[in-house]
């Protein structure tokens, strides 16, 4: 099996997010194939060049090419939902209060945007 990989176009759309974990503030870009999926993310910590900033990119690109490469949203959301690891706690997001990991943030983040009733997108 030979795996396709789809790019985004060179001039795309994208929504950015700020957040906050347990103190750990962030923003998120969530950059969109041209039928308005998400093809790729990027999440920008406050604390560059800490350890949890290079994870977090890290997680970004494996995030984003497993997306290029097909594997469905929705199971990618379902792989990285409730990992568990800190920072976790309260966030600034009312509708995801909690957080178990800023992974957990993310992947309930866009399965609130963008698998949860797909027809209702709210962006």
């Amino acid at each position: 099996m030979v795996a396709h990989r789809t790019a985004l176009p060179t001039t795309r759309d994208s929504i950015t997010h700020k957040f906050q974990i347990m103190g750990h503030q962030g923003y998120l870009t969530i950059g969109l194939f041209e039928d308005g999926s998400p093809g790729e993310i990027f999440i920008k910590m406050a604390k560059e060049g800490s350890t949890l900033s290079g994870l977090v990119q890290a997680f970004c690109r494996a995030f984003s090419l497993s997306l290029q490469y097909g594997l469905p949203l929705s199971e990618a959301v379902n792989r990285f939902k409730g990992m568990r690891f800190e920072p976790m706690g309260p966030t600034s997001n009312p509708d995801i209060p909690e957080a178990l990991s800023i992974v957990d943030y993310v992947a309930r983040y866009i399965d609130l945007h963008f698998c949860q009733n797909s027809d209702a997108r709210r962006f």
